[in-house]
């Protein structure tokens, strides 16, 4: 028998003899990425700006343009639904802004790229006739006048330029109300532009000759105009009417132009266009989520019977049209909502009805992206949206709903939802049945799913509810604020019991843009940035801060990357520290004491970007084209793990990253 001593000798023999053949296994390769696009979870129709004049071949047809990439201008029948013509607006993103010239000619102005299009009459393609002013990134609203000259008004300089229809000569009228950076609502009567602002609610009357403007005085009632908004402006039949309020119902003030007074007050009007002055001198809107007939002369207001329901009920393109429907006589009311549906109403029968169009949907924009056990849930830019996708197959459930700003897993396996506007939180449990009634409902007696929570504009005037994390069985909001103001605000929701706790501006005028927790800390990346650019910081740079949410107090700020004015996110990483991103700097603090630890300038831009952990690395995107990893360990060296440009970064367990790029989601396998 051999002795126990031989044995020993030939095992750590063996073990040498493998050490020295493989000697990778000493010391193990980092992993690689293998990235899968998993397609685009999210589509919908989302129909802005528009009007209603002459199409293809001289029919009346509704136009629209579809938000996708790129947008597209879309003429619709108002008999049928159907697509009449669909014409791509290269480079432009979607549009508030379509007008119809004398002769027939479409215009649209279009957001992010700041161009006017034009369509002439019988053609299927349209002329791209760049951006009128090279400082404005979004046409917000456009107008014509007898001539078929183009007026718009645009961000984010508060400016109105004409664009001369005949020579393409562009005139810049400048900005219009000093500190405006929004002339949101523009319209033109008899030589004369009426223009709306945007954040604080002024109304400009603009001489299209001599550029001279003059303020109307505010309406009655209105108070200070600050924080207000002018959404919606028409000038119908020698009047102006002017709706100060938000997407949702609000006064619509009526101003004549003869007498220079204000002479009517229409409350819970909808926007965002009334129809033109019919045969009879009346005119038709959507006043308290129904289609009714107002009579200039006599200020009243008739109902038609045709109500809408869901949280939006706004209609841009509203006028009339011979349908030539036996239930449709002579001329009726036809317009189109926000998401594709179509009106109609005839005023001789009363027949009404409403109907979805056949507008094609289009990609959405990822805003948000969350891991779950066994989904991934992806929410949208602007039309919103909520997706549940099947994390190996791509197969996606799509469910119509608000822009959502962030998503959350939480423990009990419900998810929650960070929306805009409102700021406003939801519970949507993905076992039971979706039904929202503002957006989607379900089948009558659908239990609200998802269920909302918070709405937290009333109170403390905030706009996005930005940044979601769960701690000690709360749920932690990080927002920023509404409109022009400073200072967002850390709110603390209690599932069990529904209470909530507020904090404003726990860090002064500043807006939360990350969360992250552990052990009953809450930790927070802000930006100096407010609800809006028109207001000017009052902070140099984003701060990285404790909260204490048993204590319900703040432990420490600082500053990680002076000068930066964003620190866009923050995590807790395998190290034990606390990491997060500004700009192009990664940095680690200590989270008893918010003490740099380390700090790594990694890319050339200040856009921000995600930060994310497994329970080996720290993963953060940099310029939006690149995302490093970072192992634990004194001697941690950033390094290039993924080169793909994306928006937003997230994880899913140990071994799986979640990449957005435009519409499209990828699912990054981390090798192990």
């Amino acid at each position: 028998m051999r002795s126990v001593r031989s044995l020993i000798a030939v095992a750590l023999a063996a073990v040498l003899v493998s050490t020295l053949a493989n000697p990778a296994d000493a010391t193990p390769k980092p992993p690689t990425a293998n990235v899968v696009s998993l397609g685009v979870p999210l589509s919908d129709v989302l129909l802005i700006g528009g009007t209603v004049a002459p199409g293809p071949g001289g029919k009346t047809a509704i136009w629209n343009v579809s938000t996708g990439s790129p947008a597209y201008l879309n003429a619709i029948d108002p008999a049928t639904g159907d697509s009449l013509l669909s014409a791509a607006l290269p480079g432009a993103d979607g549009s508030y802004a379509v007008a119809a010239a004398p002769d027939g000619t479409i215009y649209a102005g279009t957001y992010n790229n700041g161009h006017l299009y034009r369509l002439r009459p019988d053609e299927t393609t349209a002329e791209d006739l760049g951006r009128p002013l090279p400082t404005e990134t979004f046409i917000l609203r456009i107008t014509v006048d007898e001539q078929g000259n183009v007026y718009g008004g645009t961000y984010p300089h508060g400016k109105v330029f004409r664009y001369d229809h005949q020579t393409g000569a562009i005139r810049d009228y400048g900005t219009i109300k000093a500190g405006q950076g929004y002339v949101k609502s523009i319209d033109y009567a008899n030589g004369k532009l009426y223009a709306g602002s945007q954040p604080d609610a002024y109304i400009s009357e603009i001489d299209v000759n001599t550029g001279a403007v003059t303020q109307l005085p505010p309406p009655p009632g209105l108070g200070d105009p600050k924080d207000q908004v002018v959404y919606d402006l028409n000038a119908r039949g020698g009047r102006v009417y002017v709706r100060i309020s938000t997407a949702f119902p609000g006064p619509l003030y009526v101003w004549d132009i003869a007498s220079r007074t204000w002479v009517d007050e229409i409350p819970n009007a909808h926007g965002l266009d009334i129809s033109p002055i019919g045969a009879d001198g009346s005119l038709y809107l959507i006043q308290s989520s129904e289609l009714k007939k107002y009579d200039p002369a006599t200020k009243t207001l008739t109902g038609t019977g045709l109500t809408f329901t869901g949280r939006i009920q706004n209609a841009r393109s509203i006028g009339y049209a011979d349908l030539n429907l036996p239930d449709y006589p002579g001329t009726s009311v036809v317009g189109t909502l926000w998401r594709g549906e179509e009106f109609r109403y005839n005023p001789r029968t009363g027949k009404s009805e409403i109907f979805q169009t056949k507008v094609r949907r289009e990609p959405i924009e990822i805003l948000s992206v969350a891991g779950g056990k066994n989904n991934i849930y992806a929410g949208g830019f602007l039309n919103g949206g909520i997706s549940v996708v099947d994390p190996v197959t791509g197969a996606a459930t799509f469910n119509r709903f608000s822009q959502v700003e962030a998503l959350l897993e939480g423990s009990a396996g419900n998810v929650w939802v960070g929306a805009y506007p409102e700021a406003r939180l939801y519970s949507y449990d993905p076992a039971k049945p979706w039904s929202s009634p503002e957006y989607s409902p379900g089948p009558p007696g659908t239990p609200d799913n998802p269920a909302k929570l918070l709405n937290l504009k009333p109170d403390i005037f905030q706009t996005r509810a930005r940044a979601l994390v769960e701690v000690n069985g709360k749920i932690a909001v990080g927002t920023i604020p509404d409109g022009d103001r400073l200072g967002g605000a850390l709110v603390i929701y209690d599932p069990k019991t529904g209470s909530t706790e507020k904090y404003r501006n726990v860090v002064q005028d500043e807006s939360m843009y990350g969360l992250t927790a552990r052990c009953g800390i809450v930790y927070g990346g802000t930006s100096i940035a407010g609800g809006l650019t028109t207001t000017p910081p009052t902070r140099a740079a984003g701060t990285v801060f404790a909260w204490d949410v048993t204590g319900k107090k703040k432990l420490w700020e600082t500053v990680p990357v002076p000068g930066a004015a964003t620190v866009s996110s923050v995590t807790i990483g395998p190290d034990g520290l606390l990491w997060g991103v500004a700009g192009k700097t990664v940095f680690a603090l200590a989270p008893d004491s918010g003490k740099l630890k380390k700090s790594f300038t990694l890319g050339t831009t200040t856009s921000s970007g995600d930060i994310v952990a497994t329970s080996e690395a720290v993963y953060v995107s940099i310029d939006l084209n690149k995302i490093y990893r970072i192992a634990p360990g004194k001697k941690a060296v950033p390094a290039v793990f993924v080169t793909h440009p994306h928006r937003r970064l997230g994880v899913r367990g140990d071994h799986q990253l979640l990449m957005t790029s435009g519409s499209e989601l990828f699912r990054v396998d981390i090798s192990r």
